[in-house]
């Protein structure tokens, strides 16, 4: 069984990499035995077809994903704490794999049918409690009156887009990795700052 859970996780480690990189359709199951290092009939042996492989990695990513946004609104601190904890989220998450956003984005793109169930599912764990938790607040007036999919949708938005522009960002304005590495969290201070100032009533 070790041996199993051993090779199941190079696989889908190596699947992830190349998925990133080449999309579905650009991706096939040589590619990824040859990432992982061992040879087509042993990866379908554990996954089959290429899509049943795909499926698995995708729901892992999208489910990591969501969890996360999850155990940040799960937290019993204030609301403007969580607004801000839900930037660092999305921040560190986009981040850490810019390809990531490129990868989900084309995907869904490519197939919705497949993958909004999933979406939305997930989102129902948590979507209508923060509703809950932002209309409470606007009656107490705190906040300006928002609907939580405007929020998620803002925050996602403002904080995905310079990491899926890396590369053009940087050679448009000439920066290097440490250069851009301090204009992204100087981005990251002013999405804060204009969300807070914007939601936030007093």
């Amino acid at each position: 069984m070790e041996n199993t859970l051993t090779t199941e996780q190079k696989i889908r480690q190596a699947a992830t990499k190349v998925f990133l990189e080449k999309g579905f359709d650009g991706t096939t199951t040589r590619d990824i035995a040859g990432e992982a290092g061992m040879n087509v009939a042993l990866l379908n042996y554990y996954f089959r077809s290429k899509q049943k492989l795909f499926d698995s990695v995708f729901d892992e990513m999208l489910q990591l994903f969501f969890d996360g946004i999850k155990t940040v609104l799960d937290q019993p601190i204030p609301l403007k704490d969580k607004v801000i904890a839900l930037i660092d989220h999305d921040f560190s998450m986009f981040r850490k794999s810019p390809a990531l956003v490129i990868f989900v984005l084309s995907e869904l793109h490519r197939n919705p049918d497949r993958f909004v169930p999933t979406i939305i599912g997930a989102e129902g764990q948590f979507m209508p409690h923060f509703q809950q938790q932002l209309e409470e607040a606007h009656q107490a007036g705190l906040i300006r009156s928002i609907d939580a999919a405007h929020l998620m949708s803002i925050i996602s938005a403002s904080t995905q887009f310079i990491f899926v522009n890396k590369s053009m960002h940087m050679k448009v304005w000439g920066q290097t990795d440490r250069e851009f590495e301090a204009f992204a969290l100087e981005h990251k201070k002013l999405v804060c700052d204009m969300i807070i100032n914007y939601l936030f009533i007093t």
